[in-house]
């Protein structure tokens, strides 16, 4: 019904945002993994929607590109995952940090996104490992880290809503002695992940 719209990003609650077409301001629904989004207030916003029609009312839910739109329906495709809890995903995570995970088959990782136990991990590996398409040039909305060594790792730590500075200072440590590639990334990863987690970094 709705496929996308643009309009003044006017205000927000804790979980939707409040935008503007004209006479109609728009309540929607957008997980937003960064707070310092909201200090756009007054820009020109356009979000990819999907309208949710349930018993008792309907909700719009908004995504900054079509494939975090995607990867909210996919979300649902896992048995047990509705609609509100793959927004609660979406919230913890960046869709390319999601899909490296899924690929990789990080169990213990995705079960610290918030909302995904044991179960619902395994389930998600078993419906989408492979099958997200899309995601592999997705930018982050707003989330200001440097552009040194291993950045694309701290990048997805932030984006799980670890403080950068925390995040960059053990991404640093951890990082110093290793060579830049692909499995010296996916342990780095994994050990920042560890560290941050138990605030072992502090």
């Amino acid at each position: 019904m709705f496929n996308r719209i643009k309009g003044i990003f006017s205000g927000h609650t804790e979980e939707a945002l409040h935008i503007s077409t004209g006479a109609i301001e728009w309540e929607i629904f957008v997980p937003v993994r960064d707070p310092s989004f909201f200090i756009r207030t007054g820009e020109e916003t356009e979000l990819f929607t999907w309208l949710h029609h349930y018993e008792d009312g309907m909700r719009l839910y908004g995504f900054f590109t079509a494939a975090e739109r995607q990867l909210f329906l996919d979300l649902q495709k896992v048995e047990g995952i509705g609609p509100r809890q793959a927004f609660k995903i979406l919230q913890g995570i960046a869709p390319r940090t999601l899909a490296t995970m899924l690929d990789n088959s990080d169990l213990a990782s995705l079960q610290k996104i918030p909302g995904i136990g044991p179960k619902t991990a395994q389930k998600m590996m078993l419906a989408l490992k492979g099958k997200l398409i899309g995601l592999e040039g997705e930018a982050a909305i707003g989330v200001p880290v440097s552009q040194g060594r291993f950045r694309d790792v701290a990048r997805a730590l932030v984006e799980m809503g670890f403080d950068r500075k925390d995040v960059e200072r053990v991404v640093a440590q951890l990082g110093a002695d290793l060579q830049e590639n692909p499995e010296s990334e996916k342990e780095l990863f994994r050990k920042a992940l560890l560290e941050l987690s138990t605030g072992a970094g502090a």
